[in-house]
């Protein structure tokens, strides 16, 4: 795993926070920011190729879901610059990162609804790592968002495994 790098700044972070704890939990952010943005992109590409009987239920839940995303991929980068850390931004470093891997080709309706499942469940894993280190560092910040994006993706997944039952 690569270690987070501090950005050059003209003041060095002091929020109550000490520079090894600083850094994991960082380091556990980009990897919830790489599983975030590959669920984002996996949604809105399940959203412009889904096809089937459920095509408009699936299209509008998938267009709300990937707008969340996106707005949560937004607050777990900035919550990384707070801690005095870079935020990764391409797609090799997402890659490198993200538990979630691309899918190959158009799936099915039905497996577009499992592979959605997986992918946020497995960002509920990613996130739930992050709470240990936040408590241990007093980081109430970053576990409020953590905490925050697990009652997200938990209930997404519950309402998407919903659909096959």
């Amino acid at each position: 795993m690569a270690k987070a790098k501090t950005v050059p700044s003209m003041q060095a972070v002091n929020i109550g926070i000490a520079e090894p704890e600083r850094a994991a939990i960082a380091q556990g952010l980009c990897h919830l920011l790489a599983d975030t943005y590959t669920l984002y992109l996996r949604t809105h590409y399940f959203h412009w190729n889904v096809t089937g009987p459920q095509f408009r239920t699936l299209h509008l839940m998938f267009e709300e879901q990937y707008n969340e995303l996106w707005m949560a991929v937004d607050m777990v980068a900035e919550r990384i610059r707070t801690l005095g850390y870079p935020a990764p931004g391409t797609y090799s470093e997402f890659a490198k990162l993200a538990s979630i891997k691309e899918v190959v080709g158009v799936p099915a309706a039905t497996d577009m609804i499992t592979l959605l499942v997986e992918g946020h469940e497995a960002v509920c894993r990613t996130a739930r790592a992050l709470l240990a280190p936040a408590d241990a560092a007093a980081d109430e910040s970053t576990a409020d968002l953590v905490t925050q994006r697990l009652q997200i993706h938990e209930k997404t997944a519950w309402m998407l495994r919903s659909l096959l039952a």
